[in-house]
């Protein structure tokens, strides 16, 4: 397990939050884990929240179960947006949101260049290894987050 993989539930995990998910996997250290649900569209846009009502419509994902009152974002563009953490060599954690809310209402930033989640799944260290080895997730190979 590394940073930037993809996991998805498997039948073991029916019947909770978690079923039928795919996470993409944006820290993994030795402190744990911390990911994004990515196939799980939030039934609101950015714009329909009250901070950003002025500005442009953009998706939102609900991103897991943990802090659901935040926004945290995952991006391919660091030349852009500066202060993310390094995920995967072409994916980026975080930065300075100011600036990814105003290259979207500019049409600069596009859904193909940053997911915005609300709330993220977490796993204190081996939890994540521990749930993986009973058979609750399985490690995907060719998944794509843009």
């Amino acid at each position: 397990m590394q940073a930037g993989q993809f996991i998805s539930s498997t039948p073991a995990l029916e019947g909770t939050v978690f079923e039928n998910t795919v996470i993409f996997i944006a820290e993994y250290n030795d402190k744990g884990a911390l990911g994004f649900v990515t196939n799980q569209p939030f039934s609101r846009g950015l714009n329909e929240l009250e901070e950003f009502r002025h500005g442009k419509a953009f998706p939102l994902y609900l991103g897991g179960p943990v802090d659901r009152e935040h926004l945290y974002f995952v991006h391919r563009r660091a030349d852009l947006i500066a202060g993310g953490a390094e995920v995967d060599g072409k994916t980026f954690f975080g930065g300075d949101f100011k600036t990814a809310v105003a290259l979207i209402n500019q049409n600069l930033l596009t859904e193909r260049d940053v997911r915005i989640f609300i709330g993220y799944c977490g796993w204190d260290k081996g939890e994540l290894d521990a749930e993986i080895a009973e058979g609750s997730w399985n490690l995907l190979e060719a998944a794509t987050l843009f």
